[in-house]
């Protein structure tokens, strides 16, 4: 008995090793998605087409094009071709925590902006 409180870490680590999420992420790089969002306590969603360097947004009777830069194979920053403001300028960091067959996890923040990070599901939708 004195020797299994040198067991419980080692099991700890062994079981949370085990377990990732599933990060295939460059089969998101190109396609067409749903993403669905909420402003104010109003459910909207927007769909947006993506050829690995370009991204066009189609939301509220809006188009808008953004340039992509991939970080890596999970992490890119979407910047806004065609700003009209100052705050519409800052470039977004985007990062895929997990995928599923048709879908993806991520979080996303302004660039630099590490405390005010937010979550999404992004759905392929073609």
């Amino acid at each position: 008995m004195k020797y299994l409180w040198l067991l419980l870490p080692a099991v700890s680590l062994l079981l949370t090793g085990c377990y990732q999420n599933e990060r295939n992420c460059t089969k998101f790089h190109n396609g067409t998605f749903e993403f669905s969002y909420t402003i104010e306590g109003e459910k909207r969603s927007s769909t947006f087409v993506r050829n690995d360097s370009m991204e066009i947004d189609f939301y509220e009777n809006r188009t808008d094009t953004n340039s992509v830069r991939w970080l890596n194979d999970c992490e890119f920053i979407v910047k806004k071709l065609n700003a009209n403001s100052i705050r519409e300028e800052k470039p977004i960091h985007i990062k895929i925590l997990s995928t599923s067959d048709n879908s993806y996890i991520f979080e996303y923040s302004l660039v630099g902006d590490n405390k005010n990070k937010q979550k999404g599901k992004a759905t392929k939708i073609n």
